[in-house]
């Protein structure tokens, strides 16, 4: 009996295990944080217009709450609408435009802005079939933006409400301590903005950045986790390899080194990759290495080529060659790119009216 329930612990560990080290990894790389812009207190009809956002933020929305409608456009196409709860977050890893409304397909309500400690507080005169929203933004580092990007879904929808954390198996249970761990945060989040105490701007500012680990956990947690980073954080067979990816980039691994770390073959080495992220190894370990070198680009003044060797590339020729493809510039251009761009502190782009 004590064998059984052992070997049924184990697994659940290791996955535990697993969620943290890839999550723990890829923000140590590309470290989040948080901005909350806007706390909006509507009555229906209500609508909330965010355009697309720059390269370095990911958009979200907290319902605190009422109901509400998200619809999306990915390359100037309309995704299908899907419905938030009280409780829910969303977030647009993609940074596509997208709508937030009651459903009720009404013209929204004139609303009117006011500016408090750094949050903005929009209204419609009206709290009829309420609804309110917590709109920010995550404000990713100066690096290359792919391998957070592309392997993250271009809408994300997670819920923080869960029925009971006692029944169930281990990852249902895993994910509703999770999410209630998200829930407290919002609800820290939601007493700051709600009662608007002196310096509750940076007070939500710094929660929202735990926000965003939070929300991936709990996505990485499910039944249902999209396929790429998240999907790789439910494979702990895979994790020694990503360990060394992210450890160790100078190394000039090859693909039987990693699948030898993972014990496994090359091809169910590759095969598992291929099903959880749709891309090879070689592909996650050069994004790994090109977001690397664009933070030492960004925050240092070591030489391109002492950059290159850093991240595993001998010559200086073959790493420019490989980080113009991927990034789209040269890394001098980046380094000068990136210095220019900076993070912006705080700014609402957002529409809440049509």
């Amino acid at each position: 009996m004590q064998r059984e329930l052992f070997n049924a612990i184990i697994p659940q560990l290791h996955a535990q295990t697993s969620h943290m080290e890839l999550l723990d990894r890829l923000l140590s790389l590309m470290p989040v944080t948080g901005r909350l812009d806007v706390r909006c207190h509507f009555g229906s009809p209500w609508r909330i217009d965010n355009p697309e956002s720059n390269e370095w933020e990911f958009p979200y929305h907290v319902l605190l709450r009422g109901e509400a409608v998200v619809e999306s456009d990915t390359g100037g196409k309309s995704e299908s609408a899907i419905r938030m709860k009280a409780g829910d977050i969303v977030l647009f890893p993609s940074g596509h435009a997208h709508r937030l409304h009651d459903g009720s397909g009404s013209p929204p309500r004139a609303v009117r802005e006011r500016h408090d400690d750094g949050l903005t507080l929009v209204t419609n005169g009206s709290a009829d079939e309420g609804a309110d929203v917590l709109c920010g933004r995550f404000v990713l580092p100066a690096v290359p933006q792919q391998l957070m990007r592309d392997h993250l879904p271009g809408r994300l929808l997670v819920s923080s409400v869960v029925s009971s954390v006692s029944g169930g198996d281990g990852q249902a249970r895993d994910a509703a301590f999770a999410a209630t761990r998200l829930a407290r945060v919002i609800e820290l989040m939601r007493e700051e903005a709600f009662e608007q105490r002196p310096g509750c701007a940076a007070v939500v500012n710094q929660l929202s950045g735990a926000l965003f680990a939070l929300t991936l956990r709990c996505a990485s947690n499910t039944d249902q986790a999209p396929r790429g980073l998240l999907a790789l954080a439910q494979r702990p067979r895979l994790q020694p390899a990503l360990a060394a990816m992210f450890d160790e980039p100078e190394k000039p691994w090859t693909l039987p080194q990693l699948a030898e770390r993972c014990h496994m073959s090359r091809a169910t080495f590759a095969r598992h990759f291929d099903e959880a992220i749709s891309r090879s190894a070689s592909d996650v370990l050069t994004e790994i290495r090109m977001a690397l070198a664009g933070r030492k680009l960004a925050q240092t003044a070591m030489s391109v080529a002492e950059i290159g060797e850093a991240v595993g590339y001998r010559s200086e020729a073959a790493f420019q060659r490989v980080f113009k493809r991927q990034v789209g510039m040269t890394p001098a251009k980046w380094r000068a790119h990136s210095s220019r761009a900076g993070i912006p502190e705080s700014s609402s782009r957002r529409k809440t009216a049509a």
